[in-house]
């Protein structure tokens, strides 16, 4: 998995199925984008239901939690009420109103439009719908968020996510398949979602960047059922989309020990390298719903946890 996508064609009857031309995809996909918005939506919703607020101490009017006093707290800080309860002293605290900005950034090159015969969707597709879904639940959180593509400022409410949908269609596809290296606010936060079938040094040259402005970084694997299980057994044949390369297996059974073994270490690798910088990485499929990823992220965006997620949505 040295380049940086692969696209799987299974020897089941017939020629390789020929990429569609990169206009015919992005006005496909744009076509879509209603419908992906609509499920984006239901998916924010659902997720939306669970949720109560980023969850952050600091100045706002939505109480949080009561907790013991210390002894760096003012003393108009402590609640007497919930003092007089009990023996001890304990402090009003209240969750962090201050809109955040989150940039998101979707992979859209051509490994991303790969869909194998197991998969109902596109990679890019899911992406599209997992990084709507995040404008969405964002702003309904009181946030501003931007396409890391879009040099403007980020924008909250409505019209923001509108904004952010419309810029979404304007790159449906793109010969890049690493975010661009922009000079965001420090404590700024972002989304990257990608197959990240790239070699680790790209992403090793994300999180340096970022991580000198003081940026937080989440990042989200987007994979299809056929990359990651390599389901295909007898002649198969391979073809990398980006370089046109061709590879063909008299046994595809054979590799899938060392290539699962393959994609396991670069996961490790990619995974490692977001917990040093303090950033958190997570792995979907498309051929599972996408709430479950979008949750866990969501909950990562919240706490400032680093950790590795691994989830079943």
């Amino acid at each position: 998995m040295a380049s940086s996508a692969s696209s799987v064609f299974g020897a089941w009857g017939g020629s390789p199925k020929r990429e569609e031309d990169m206009r015919t995809q992005a006005e496909r996909l744009g076509a879509r984008l209603p419908a992906l918005m609509i499920q984006a939506e239901r998916v924010a919703s659902t997720v939306a239901q669970g949720e109560h607020g980023r969850r952050r101490v600091g100045q706002g009017d939505a109480f949080w939690q009561f907790r013991r006093f210390r002894q760096e707290d003012a003393s108009t800080a402590v609640d007497w009420r919930q003092s007089a309860k009990s023996q001890h002293l304990f402090v009003r605290e209240r969750e962090w109103a201050a809109a955040a900005s989150i940039w998101i950034w979707r992979d859209a090159s051509p490994s991303m439009h790969y869909k194998s015969h197991v998969a109902s969707t596109t990679k890019v597709e899911r992406a599209t719908v997992l990084a709507l879904a995040f404008a969405s639940l964002l702003v309904r959180g009181g946030e501003r968020v931007g396409d890391l593509n879009d040099p403007r400022p980020a924008s909250g409410g409505r019209p923001g996510l509108n904004r952010f949908a419309l810029q979404m269609t304007q790159h449906m596809t793109s010969k890049q398949s690493l975010p661009p290296l922009m000079p965001l606010p420090r404590f700024s936060q972002i989304i990257l979602i990608s197959d990240w079938l790239t070699p680790v040094d790209g992403v090793l040259s994300i999180l340096r960047h970022y991580g000198a402005l003081g940026v937080r970084g989440h990042l989200i694997q987007v994979l299809d059922p056929a990359e990651e299980d390599l389901p295909f057994d007898g002649r198969t044949e391979f073809e990398d989309v980006e370089s046109k390369t061709r590879m063909l297996a008299r046994r595809a059974e054979t590799m899938r020990e060392a290539y699962l073994n393959r994609l396991t270490a670069l996961r490790s690798e990619v995974a490692q390298a977001c917990r040093r910088q303090d950033w958190t990485f997570a792995s979907h499929r498309t051929d599972r719903p996408p709430q479950g990823a979008l949750l866990a992220a969501y909950a990562a965006l919240s706490a400032h946890r680093p950790f590795e997620m691994r989830v079943n949505g």
